[in-house]
């Protein structure tokens, strides 16, 4: 008894000392997940990095700039004898210059790369958001999951004292021989029932705050007073139109579908491999010392340019099979689209469910509590006037606190279902 009540004034220090700290609203909460949460951190990073494919592959465009220095040794009377079909002359030299190669055309295959890489970092944004939902959902669940424990544990703290009182009386009355010590046995029960209750709302409610505090990425867990939040409008009266939004809203969709388009566009990249390829190079610097072999003089300047024209003719079946396989991989592409068109119509059906339950359950738990706090008023009233045994009073506080407890569930979980539709239907913003 000394154990729980030091619980009990120990958490309500603490809960006083979260009403003194900074009120928290869900779009605080909300808030301060998007700033701190690594994995919305991460998505915004990876979602920057495939911007840079974009980069990456635009680079093709321009030309490429090479310096060289250069400097060998050899016999000047000897050619190179194997390992080559050309036989070249191997002079003693030393130079430097400048090599420029620049892309004239690649049958479109350049094109469609850049193409795929902005398709791809467009679906990197949409994986963001979808990241950022996904934290969202999570806080919102989480916040009414705290709201919820911490009104059951102003249930369980109303409900110990009104059962307290409970005792104090009958164990006064049993002391003045006007009841029983059999009523107040079933006082005591019912008191211990409520302390239980008490202190399981308590962890209940440790446990939810480490969840929000989780949710909104941060690192160490700080007291909060929770601001409660209206309660939302009703579900619309059937699923189909918010599945219609849902195949159009929702980022994961958006960015499967950049990725199938992404890939497709990578099949026709990998189809121009065997188309021909046309490019540009050019060379020039200078050569300050070279070995004269012959009386001719070599020139200490050299520049060249050349055109040269890349047709492929056969490669062992290289460029099919690769083409091929960017086929194959683009219509799988395509079937992941609908598995997860399918799964988002499902969820949304489903959270559909929920929350039209969960809002049926409003106007039920109402009745229930209004009935249960009638029930108890006639059986304190029945008991004080001995009408009826103490096994008729408690069953009624009973029913009471079963009633408050539904109630509160009822409640929160509309909340939180409603959370869940509005993420199912990709309108939780």
């Amino acid at each position: 008894m000394i154990k729980a009540l030091a619980r009990t004034i120990l958490w309500g220090g603490i809960a006083a000392a979260g009403c003194a700290q900074t009120v928290l609203s869900l779009q605080d909460a909300e808030a301060l997940a998007i700033k701190n949460h690594p994995q919305v951190q991460a998505a915004q990073l990876n979602y920057e990095a495939s911007q840079q494919g974009v980069a990456e592959a635009r680079s093709a465009y321009f030309p490429s700039v090479h310096g060289d220095v250069t400097g060998s040794q050899g016999n000047p009377q000897a050619r190179i004898g194997a390992g080559s079909l050309v036989a070249s002359r191997v002079w003693d030299r030393f130079g430097q210059g400048v090599t420029v190669n620049q892309l004239i055309t690649d049958s479109g295959r350049t094109r469609n790369l850049v193409a795929g890489a902005k398709l791809t970092a467009q679906a990197g944004s949409q994986t963001y958001q979808a990241t950022r939902y996904d934290i969202l959902l999570r806080v919102n669940q989480a916040y009414y999951d705290t709201l919820h424990a911490q009104a059951l544990v102003k249930v369980a703290d109303e409900t110990v004292a009104a059962r307290q009182l409970l005792v104090d009386q009958v164990t006064s009355l049993a002391q003045s021989k006007l009841r029983s010590q059999l009523d107040v046995s079933f006082a005591s029960v019912n008191l211990a029932q409520a302390k239980l209750l008490q202190i399981r709302s308590q962890d209940g409610v440790r446990q939810a705050f480490a969840e929000l505090t989780r949710a909104m990425g941060m690192e160490e867990e700080q007291a909060y007073k929770l601001a409660d939040e209206p309660m939302p409008p009703s579900p619309p009266v059937n699923a189909a139109e918010m599945v219609a939004q849902a195949l159009q809203q929702r980022p994961e969709l958006k960015s499967l579908r950049l990725d199938r388009e992404s890939a497709y566009k990578f099949e026709r990249a990998e189809r121009d491999l065997a188309y021909p390829t046309v490019s540009l190079i050019a060379v020039g610097g200078f050569i300050p010392y070279i070995h004269q072999l012959t009386t001719q003089t070599v020139p200490p300047e050299y520049e060249s340019a050349a055109v040269n024209v890349d047709i492929p003719i056969f490669n062992g079946g290289l460029f099919s099979a690769r083409r091929e396989a960017a086929r194959l991989r683009a219509q799988a592409a395509g079937q992941r689209v609908r598995d997860l068109e399918e799964s988002v119509a499902r969820d949304v059906r489903v959270a559909w469910s929920d929350a039209e339950t969960a809002y049926h359950q409003l106007d039920v738990t109402a009745e229930m509590l209004r009935q249960a706090t009638m029930a108890l008023d006639l059986a304190q009233g029945r008991y004080n006037l001995g009408l009826s045994s103490i096994v008729e009073l408690t069953q009624a506080q009973l029913n009471l606190t079963q009633a408050e407890v539904e109630n509160l569930g009822a409640k929160y979980d509309y909340q939180r279902s409603n959370a869940g539709l509005q993420y199912a239907a990709g309108l939780l913003r």
